[in-house]
This record gives structure tokens, sequence and C-alpha cells, in this order.
């Protein structure tokens, strides 16, 4: 059986081929201030929670898209927090370690 012959590709557009190359290696990623970053007073006896299932849930999900420790993903999620210029802390990485055990981070691939 005769492999099928392997198509030619040439590329005649080249600026806009190299715009795409560039957008590729574009990450956009922004904190929404409309969300609770931090969580709500619950009224029961005890400690309260610091940060929101959304935060935690936040941190989790930049830690499984970029692989990083936990300890890296609080350095990078406060260095995110800056440069949008919003007045909130970073979760520490014994909260995240602590929290990740009740929340499910699903994403979905395309």
């Amino acid at each position: 059986m005769k492999k099928p012959a392997h198509k030619i590709y040439r590329t005649t557009n080249w600026p806009a081929y190299n715009r795409a190359l560039i957008s590729h290696g574009n990450i956009a990623i922004w904190f929404d201030p409309a969300p609770q970053w931090y969580a709500p007073s619950k009224g029961k006896q005890g400690r309260n929670q610091t940060y929101s299932d959304a935060a935690i849930q936040c941190c989790l999900m930049i830690k499984s898209l970029f692989r990083l420790s936990l300890r890296m993903v609080t350095g990078f999620v406060q260095s995110l927090i800056k440069l949008c210029g919003l007045n909130w802390t970073a979760p520490d990485y014994s909260t995240l370690c602590r929290r990740q055990k009740h929340i499910d981070i699903a994403i979905s691939y395309q």
C-alpha cells in the first residue's frame, strides 16, 4: 500500500504569518474587580476564611495552566494583582494547599 504524498504548503502572506506567530505568544490575564476576592463573614464561631472560593479557584487555575508550584503561584498572582493596580493580597501557599482539597478545578481544553 502506497503512502499518500505530502502536500507542500507555501507561505504567501509573510506579514500576516509573522503577526500570527507573534500573537501566539500573547497572554492576557485580567482580574475583574466585581467578584469578591475576600470571603464574606459567615457569622459562625471561629475564624472566617480570608479569601473567597473564587480567589482560590483563580489561583489554582493559574497553577494548573502554567504548571507552577504553590509558592510560585503566590508570587505570580501577587505580581498580576500589582500590575492590575488592585489593592488586594494573594493567598499564601499554605492557604492554597489547604483549600485546594475542597475546590474542584475543571479546565476545558479546546
